[in-house]
């Protein structure tokens, strides 16, 4: 449906000629008339259906789901021709028969197919945690693989009919994959939805021409920054004046204006409507932005509770067998039903509820955390997230909304059609926060102006920048207060116009037509929600670059104490304090680059989307919305999926005692093996769908 809807809008376009949309890998390959056809419009109508795209940026290796996609096909085959070519064995074929070889030669070809295909996907990767001496999911797995694969071989072979299992050996290995592409396939499709390909800020200008990657930008070229790009490194200041926001170097939510020749730091965002012309003073290697975008170097994540249990399975299973194989031996001196029996303990020993449940709880859980806007990009979040014991947020764009809020709407409702287009005109294409606020209000005030006509008096011409104060069009002006009116205003708005705060004046022909007033507030749901985490024995903080004296107001604005409010840090300060206050169990939110390094030494990273964000591809999760609500709905189903995987364990437990108990007592046989692994899987998927059917119920969690 959705290649289809898009398919459809993109050849209602002018100028287009065709498209491949993939929707697996979530990219799309356009070819269009040159001078007809407008990409940027295109976007703007896929967004309106809530798809956002962007550059595919650089060419990755194939995504491991791919790979595993093509196995589960395969193996899917092979499994369904073993399980036709076993059926007659389980019906009554006589040995005797003259197609019960055949039959069995296909079996034997067939499983050995599927252990080649698919069995050595987790053979191999169980060789190398062997290698590093780490218990792997994959450990139990294998030990399953091989040794139902080798007695069925060894049973084919010799003509013994109880040693074959290559019917369960096709299923179980079939099984497996399916649980683990389900694992890596979320991951993959959530790193995938943030368009976070590109780790580095976009390709940069040339005064001369062309355009260079930041990383071969050197100290001394002339570059031009657009409206809305971030300088890579740290440059001069050519042109006249500039207006940037350091809200993501920083903190400081008030943009700045640099004057010619000043030094512009690198993570400076560009807000004018022109193009700025810098000359660099360092190379990308010396940028602060590349050393704060760096990957940082962090241990192999370990799963502890998980690593008990592969341990636990992998020595019981083990000693099992091997004490069941030397008692069968004392016992009876067979030594054909003593390996009847090693095989069937290896055979029945099913480790689904480590490596198809598991993986399914997270999977659904994930699922369950996309309706409250939270996308899982780390696999690894929910081993650790039950170790979080503080949370410590950024204050500008996490607690608070990223653009100001307009403390007097009622100006935009009273503004006549002639003023609202020359509002819109002055703001609309602006990246400035003040001119993003007044136009979301704009727009959700009633429809969008119309374009200004050529009899509109005073809406000739082009919109003017005056880098500082404020941007004008003929005769209308959008600027701080003050800066192109000098008598009263004209309108009934009395609302005073400090020189303070995000205060703006819209005039026409030096008359004030409104006058804005605008604050930067908490996120709507802040108070309740950050109560509700303390709730849950969670200790909170605020770690921000911005003054501390906002901080604090902040602080105590959210009921937060103030001794944990702290502003005025910089980068390396705010890792330094996650460090001295136990980095082993927080969880860091922020969305500036002045948070990566608290990022690095958290335990667990999430963000906001924001437009300009920078640490997608640094955080375990990210958040959409204008609310916190989400945040407490991450530990809501992550004690769901807790309480779930306990119950999985508790019956794989029983289920284990019950079938490694008959295959021990040697009354376990190939057709009882056939029949207890898909009922035991099918159970374990029960106890998993209904465990996790509280994560979708909207009364146990905030909307």
């Amino acid at each position: 449906g959705c290649v289809w809807l898009i398919e459809r809008i993109f050849q209602q376009q002018p100028g287009a000629r065709d498209i491949v949309v993939n929707a697996q890998y979530g990219t799309m390959r356009l070819r269009w008339m040159r001078g007809e056809f407008s990409a940027a419009g295109f976007a703007r109508k896929l967004q309106a259906f809530g798809y956002l795209i962007g550059p595919a940026g650089e060419i990755v290796a194939e995504p491991e789901s791919r790979g595993l996609v093509k196995r589960i096909g395969l193996c899917a085959a092979f499994a369904m021709n073993v399980m036709l070519f076993s059926l007659p064995t389980y019906f009554g074929m006589e040995a005797t028969f003259e197609w019960a070889g055949l039959f069995g030669l296909l079996n034997a070809t067939f499983g050995t197919l599927s252990l080649l295909v698919g069995g050595t996907y987790f053979l191999a990767r169980a060789g190398r945690a062997l290698r590093e001496r780490a218990m792997h999911i994959d450990l139990p797995i294998a030990i399953g693989i091989a040794g139902s694969y080798a007695g069925s071989l060894f049973g084919w072979i010799a003509g013994e009919e109880r040693f074959v299992y290559f019917d369960f050996v096709s299923a179980f290995i079939l099984l497996m994959l399916v649980g683990r592409w389900a694992q890596v396939a979320a991951v993959e499709r959530n790193r995938r939805r943030l368009l976070s390909q590109q780790p580095r800020p976009q390709r940069v200008r040339l005064v001369a021409g062309g355009e260079l990657p930041p990383e071969n930008l050197q100290a001394g070229q002339a570059i031009l920054l657009g409206s809305g790009q971030v300088l890579p490194v740290e440059s001069q200041l050519e042109s006249a004046a500039a207006c940037f926001s350091l809200a993501s170097i920083n903190g400081e939510a008030e943009p700045r204006t640099f004057q010619a020749g000043q030094r512009v730091p690198a993570g400076a965002i560009q807000l004018g409507r022109d193009d700025v012309r810098l000359q660099t003073r360092q190379a990308w290697p010396e940028s602060l932005l590349m050393q704060l975008l760096q990957p940082a170097e962090r241990p192999g994540e370990r799963h502890a509770f998980l690593e008990w249990i592969v341990r636990g399975y992998v020595a019981g299973i083990l000693t099992v067998a091997a004490l069941a194989g030397v008692g069968w031996w004392l016992g009876s001196g067979d030594a054909l039903r003593t390996g009847a029996v090693v095989t069937a303990v290896l055979v029945v020993s099913c480790p689904c509820a480590i490596a198809l449940a598991f993986p399914l709880a997270d999977e659904i859980a994930t699922i369950a955390l996309r309706r409250h806007g939270v996308f899982v990009r780390e696999g690894t979040l929910w081993a650790r997230l039950a170790r979080v014991r503080q949370l410590i947020f950024d204050k500008t764009g996490t607690l608070t909304l990223e653009t100001p809020v307009l403390q007097n709407p009622a100006a935009i409702h009273a503004l006549d059609p002639l003023a609202r287009r020359a509002l819109y005109a002055l703001v609309e294409g602006n990246p400035h926060p003040v001119s993003q606020c007044l136009l979301e209000n704009l727009l959700a005030s009633g429809s969008i102006p119309p374009a200004a006509e050529p009899t509109d008096p005073g809406l000739a011409g082009e919109v003017r920048e005056t880098v500082g104060l404020g941007v004008e069009l003929g005769g209308w002006s959008l600027g701080r207060p003050g800066w192109r009116t000098a008598t009263p205003t004209t309108s009934g708005d009395q609302l005073p116009a400090t020189a303070e705060g995000h205060d703006a004046e819209l005039a026409c022909a030096g008359c004030v037509v409104a006058r804005f007033h605008f604050r930067d507030v908490a996120r709507a749901d802040a108070r309740a929600e950050l109560a509700a985490l303390r709730v849950r024995g969670l200790a909170l903080g605020i770690l921000s670059g911005d003054r501390a004296d906002k901080v604090t107001m902040l602080a105590g604005e959210l009921g937060l104490e103030p001794a944990r409010a702290l502003g005025g840090l910089s980068p390396q300060a705010k890792a330094d304090w996650i460090v001295a206050h136990g980095a082993a169990h927080t969880l860091m939110l922020g969305d500036g680059a002045n948070d990566s390094f608290a990022f690095d030494r958290a335990l667990c990273r999430g963000t906001p989307v924001i437009h300009r964000g920078v640490l997608e591809r640094k955080a375990d999760f990210y958040y959409l919305g204008r609310g916190l609500g989400g945040l407490r709905a991450l530990f809501e189903i992550e004690a769901i999926r807790r309480r779930t995987q306990l119950a999985i364990l508790v019956f794989s437990v029983v289920y284990n005692l019950v079938a490694v108990g008959l295959a021990v007592a040697g009354r376990m046989d190939p057709l009882l093996a056939a029949v207890l692994m898909p009922v035991n899987s099918l159970l374990t998927l029960l106890i998993v769908t209904t465990g996790m059917r509280a994560a979708f119920r909207r009364g146990n969690l905030p909307r």
